[in-house]
């Protein structure tokens, strides 16, 4: 990796991710005619739009066109069987929360990452509709730009430093913590059943065997929800069922700010990026290792099972 230059990658990644989202502003998904323009996969909540296919088109060309050598794995143009390797590979999501796009709900966001050999190296996220964008480049911080494209501070936007505590508390439990969690698009079988009873234990009493978290959240979005743990805004993040490209480029920004990933399911401290079962916990002195013990014992024997 020392032969790349990554503070270039992650300034292309972030011109890209502008023009990307001017073109998401401009689909205007409010006046989406559903009959013609949405295409709802099986099951029927994945949702696709034209929108996330021309972004995609738009991102492949000029990642192409600048890096030819890159390998590029794309949502849109995914086929079973591609795999990760060790060579510098782009690994996109054109539209992450198609269905808060869709829906004219405003938490969605491209999501561009970069990984060599198999981890993430750059990642760059960004939602167009708060012109909220978030970096980073593997050992050298991560850092949230807000307002850039708006005008703000002169166009070069209020930046600043991930997590956004100058100090970060330690995590003292999940009876202490605010936890994200999605529903995602797969509502029968086991890994429903085992996402349901956890959802169900971390938010009941103590009394009746729960956590008692503060509460949970549910942001639509994968990359924003890892985006929100590395801001220090959202305490754990439990997630099964998403793609290496909708964690890639968060995966990137979490760990800059000091936060950890471990597997969404018990025992495994470091998962493959393609793995799809994570859990994150934001930055903090202490805590950390803990809290990912604790909630590994709330799913107790469940297991959940996603192909790769």
């Amino acid at each position: 990796m020392a032969d790349l230059n990554l503070q270039e990658i992650h300034d292309t990644l972030i011109s890209v991710a502008h023009e990307a989202g001017r073109m998401m502003l401009a689909a205007n998904p409010t006046d989406i005619d559903k009959g013609e323009k949405l295409n709802c996969r099986h099951p029927a909540v994945d949702i696709v739009t034209e929108t996330d296919k021309a972004v995609e088109k738009l991102v492949s060309s000029r990642l192409s066109t600048a890096y030819p050598t890159f390998a590029f794995v794309g949502e849109e143009t995914y086929k079973p069987g591609i795999q990760i390797t060790a060579i510098p590979t782009f690994i996109v999501d054109p539209i992450d929360g198609t269905t808060n796009f869709v829906h004219g709900f405003p938490s969605a966001c491209i999501s561009l990452g970069l990984a060599v050999d198999r981890k993430p190296a750059v990642g760059v996220v960004y939602n167009p509709w708060q012109d909220t964008l978030y970096s980073a480049i593997r050992g050298q911080g991560a850092f949230t730009t807000v307002g850039a494209v708006w005008g703000l501070e002169g166009g070069k936007g209020r930046k600043s430093k991930l997590p956004l505590a100058k100090n970060p508390i330690p995590l003292a439990g999940l009876d202490q913590s605010l936890v994200s969690i999605e529903w995602g698009s797969q509502r029968d079988g086991v890994n429903y059943e085992v996402k349901t009873e956890v959802f169900k234990k971390l938010c009941a009493v103590k009394e009746n065997g729960g956590s008692m978290v503060h509460s949970l959240r549910s942001m639509g979005s994968a990359a924003l929800n890892l985006c929100a743990v590395a801001a220090g805004q959202i305490d754990v993040y439990w997630e099964g069922g998403c793609w290496a490209w909708d964690v890639c480029a968060a995966w990137c920004i979490l760990s800059e700010a000091g936060g950890l990933v471990a597997s969404g399911n018990p025992g495994v401290w470091d998962p493959e990026l393609d793995s799809r079962k994570y859990l994150a916990v934001r930055g903090a002195p202490t805590g950390q290792k803990e809290i990912i013990e604790e909630f590994w014992n709330v799913i107790g024997e469940g297991r959940m099972e996603y192909e790769t």
